[in-house]
């Protein structure tokens, strides 16, 4: 029953990263890209090792495995946030085909901070 569950996590995280895989070929711009391949691969990854744990049924490497995902989840987020966000200060296109650009004037060119940030920051020096 347990090599079931090890096969099923491991085909899943196969797909998802795969789809990650096809998806940064498919989306048409940075940001969709990123958003894309954070979320299935980091998915994937983690069911992947999830199935690796059960497999080697050992507390060190379920520890490990644990940590790894823990990590995974907690880092790739913020750095595809910041891969973004960097990309968008330094004017990558947005996709021809977006409707709303969120962000458009929102930022303070020599800071790069948002301009509702550096406001609320001064009144509480204040």
């Amino acid at each position: 029953m347990v090599d079931y569950l090890i096969m099923l996590l491991s085909a899943v995280g196969a797909l998802f990263i795969l789809l990650a895989a096809i998806g940064i070929v498919r989306m048409p711009d940075l940001y969709l890209r990123i958003s894309v391949t954070t979320k299935a691969a980091t998915l994937g990854i983690g069911l992947v090792l999830a199935g690796a744990a059960l497999y080697f049924n050992d507390f060190s490497v379920t520890s490990r495995v644990l940590a790894i995902i823990f990590f995974l989840f907690l880092t790739a987020p913020v750095g595809a946030h910041m891969i973004g966000r960097a990309s968008y200060l330094i004017g990558t296109p947005l996709w021809k085909k977006s409707v709303v650009d969120d962000l458009k004037g929102q930022y303070e060119k020599s800071t790069t901070e948002l301009k509702g940030e550096a406001e609320n920051g001064n009144e509480q020096e204040a």
